[in-house]
């Protein structure tokens, strides 16, 4: 059955919208490239067709490629698509080199892809808050629809193979400033903003630009060499063990050494490469399993919705409370961070303050921003403001008896619709609520040092917590940036579970003689970014 379509329809002003329709991101399918292919060939034999516009159905461009398709190619469900059939024969061939001019109307996602297409339109509208980019090398490939050339010819080589390695989206705004794009309009305006800018390119008001072959954004060869051989040598420390991303660069320079078709055959024959590659097969199965997270039987299939969450308590400022606390303040969320004193207080709030400075310092938050989400922070010294709080994380000692007393605490004082969650990563939960008769919100939200950079949560629930506590925190976990995992209440949870069998089979190897500096090199070199000692 086939997936996804693109429509075509005719203005008055002689201006063909085509539509690229498959929810819920509009990915690129097999049928959706197909159909755009058949579109715009419409498009260009039509006498009524002055201009063509190209957008993305509900308020989304389009995601990128169908990456369920990978794995149907991978497996010889199906060939795919013939060689070069969509950089070379629809984007290239069809789009670029057409007679009428076309542009990209992008709101939402631009993404691998998605951004390919609009890439080989001959202009780009954008709303300021769309999602531009190229992630294809976290999928074990490099992006395969022209992106290798075209985007170093619009942004410069330099941008260009940042944002391809680090797969980092853009906002629409930032894509002006470089030239990704060339106006940003509101999103009610969009469509027609790029209509009339369509029009002026056809009568010569504005400049028809293919980007394959734009050049004043790349630098002289030496200089180009130069870049490239820099991010050789950083791709190399960064990931010793991964081929595609020197692939990458290597596709990259042939476009700019040997002319931007011939890099786009090269693209085309390390694309297939890859895509057949183990690195891929395995980075794709991390894809659909980190979306796979959110889907929990009994839990999220049962019509449960998330309640809202507005106001968080963390239990002890310490590097894993402030931390909490940081990730917390950065989404938005008010929180009070309890301590037992006013020193380890004025501490823990310290640890909030280097946290966000950091940020400051790196260029990822303004200092007016810093101040504003300095204010959601509150300190406590005991539980009289927990009366109202929806949520509370404790981060203390991993020890027994004080975790009990305090969720014994938490009980009398937090209202009774209150999630009471630990940050235990060893302590069995069912012990933790034992002095409790709340066993039902008692759950594990397990961070992982440092909280406010490391993107893994794991959710512990016991056989009482209820469905409706653990889909709240997941939906906390997804508000707050982590990738929240669901996991049984069981010895070490499900990282650690991994964690001890590794570091105990290292330890036997020592006892057996062999040099420790030697396992943590072995280890260093597989892909670990460090040893166990």
């Amino acid at each position: 059955m086939g997936k996804g379509t693109t429509t075509i329809e005719v203005g008055d002003d002689g201006v063909a919208i085509i539509t690229i329709f498959n929810p819920p991101v509009n990915s690129l399918s097999i049928d959706v490239l197909q159909s755009l292919k058949l579109n715009f060939d419409e498009a260009l034999r039509r006498n009524d067709v002055k201009a063509i516009v190209v957008t993305g159905a509900k308020g989304r461009f389009s995601g990128g490629f169908d990456i369920s398709a990978f794995g149907d190619v991978q497996k010889g469900k199906t060939s795919g698509l013939k060689r070069g059939f969509v950089a070379v024969d629809v984007l290239t061939d069809t789009v670029d080199a057409a007679r009428k001019p076309s542009v990209a109307a992008i709101d939402g996602l631009a993404l691998g892809g998605g951004l390919e297409v609009a890439m080989a339109c001959h202009a780009r509208i954008s709303t300021s808050n769309a999602q531009l980019g190229l992630p294809e090398l976290q999928l074990g490939v490099i992006p395969g629809f022209g992106g290798t050339q075209r985007l170093p010819r619009l942004v410069g080589l330099s941008k260009a193979l940042e944002m391809m390695l680090t797969s980092r989206p853009i906002k629409g705004s930032e894509a002006h400033d470089l030239g990704l794009v060339d106006a940003i309009a509101p999103a009610n305006e969009l469509i027609n903003t790029a209509r009339k800018w369509a029009l002026e390119i056809l009568e010569c008001k504005k400049p028809w630009v293919s980007s394959l072959y734009k050049t004043n954004k790349l630098e002289p060869l030496g200089e180009a060499r130069e870049i490239l051989n820099f991010a050789r040598a950083q791709a190399r420390k960064q990931a010793p063990n991964l081929k595609h991303p020197l692939l990458c660069i290597d596709v990259i320079e042939e476009g700019i050494t040997s002319g931007p078709r011939a890099g786009l055959w090269k693209e085309a024959d390390a694309f297939e490469e890859l895509l057949r590659s183990d690195t891929c097969k395995s980075l794709v199965h991390v894809f659909f399993s980190q979306r796979g997270t959110s889907k929990v039987p009994g839990v999220t299939d049962v019509g449960l919705s998330a309640r809202k969450i507005r106001k968080v308590a963390v239990l002890g400022g310490g590097l894993m409370g402030s931390g909490i606390a940081t990730a917390l303040i950065l989404s938005n969320y008010p929180v009070i961070l309890k301590e037992v004193n006013e020193k380890f207080l004025e501490a823990g709030i310290s640890r909030v303050k280097g946290n966000l400075q950091s940020r400051v310092k790196k260029g990822q938050l303004t200092q007016e921003k810093y101040e504003k989400t300095m204010t959601l922070l509150q300190g406590a010294l005991d539980y009289e403001s927990f009366r109202d709080v929806d949520m509370v994380i404790e981060a203390v000692i991993e020890n027994v008896s004080l975790k009990q007393q305090i969720f014994a605490d938490l009980e009398k004082y937090c209202p009774s619709h209150c999630i009471l969650a630990s940050n235990t990563s060893t302590i069995d939960l069912n012990l933790i609520g034992e002095k409790t008769r709340s066993q039902d919100r008692i759950v594990g939200a397990h961070f992982f040092s440092p909280a406010h950079i490391m993107p893994l949560l794991e959710i512990v629930r016991t056989k009482m917590t209820s469905p409706q506590v653990i889909v709240d925190v997941l939906d906390v976990g997804k508000k707050i940036k982590k990738t929240p995992v669901v996991v049984g209440n069981c010895t070490g949870f499900a990282v650690n579970r991994t964690f001890f069998p590794y570091t105990q089979a290292a330890m036997l190897l020592v006892e057996h003689g062999t040099d420790l500096y030697k396992i943590d090199r072995a280890i260093v070199k597989f892909g670990m970014p460090m040893g166990p000692f």
